[in-house]
């Protein structure tokens, strides 16, 4: 049935509860799961900005990425300590509906699961958080929305 499972990670109550679900579906299908944390990528002109910031703090990216890698970290142990098997994380920068799309492409995944809506949210998604939104729109493949 799925061979792999992408689920998107923000750190959110409703990315976790995705994670259950994927985990669920792991335990039903041996599928392997990956988890990804997709951060904003600031652009040159906007770290260039930072002319008037403190010796020693790093620029956006940097800091932002840290913390993709500390949210999927931990998504990966609680994965496991729930008896998830065969899970890889990824942390990556850009926009977060476009590159969830992308990586299930490049990836070959069979199932997207995110959640209603993460930690930050728009006009976009009124009711469906926007990640989730697009990614429901744009994927190739089934999302399931928890």
């Amino acid at each position: 049935m799925f061979k792999r499972i992408l689920v998107a990670i923000d750190g959110s109550k409703t990315s976790l509860k995705a994670l259950d679900k994927a985990i669920e579906l792991q335990k039903l299908t041996d599928a392997e799961i990956y988890l990804i944390c997709v951060y904003k990528h600031h652009s040159l002109f906007e770290a260039s900005l930072s002319i008037g910031r403190p010796p020693g703090m790093d620029i956006p990216d940097k800091v932002l990425s840290e913390w993709a890698k500390e949210v999927v970290d931990h998504a990966k142990e609680e994965a496991k300590s729930h008896g998830a098997s065969k899970i890889r994380a990824f942390v990556k920068g850009g926009r977060p509906s476009s590159v969830i799309v992308k990586f299930a492409q490049d990836k070959e995944v069979d199932l997207i699961v995110v959640g209603t809506s993460g930690t930050h949210s728009d006009k976009d998604g009124m009711l469906l958080g926007s990640v989730s939104h697009r990614v429901a729109s744009r994927a190739k493949c089934p999302v399931l929305v928890v």
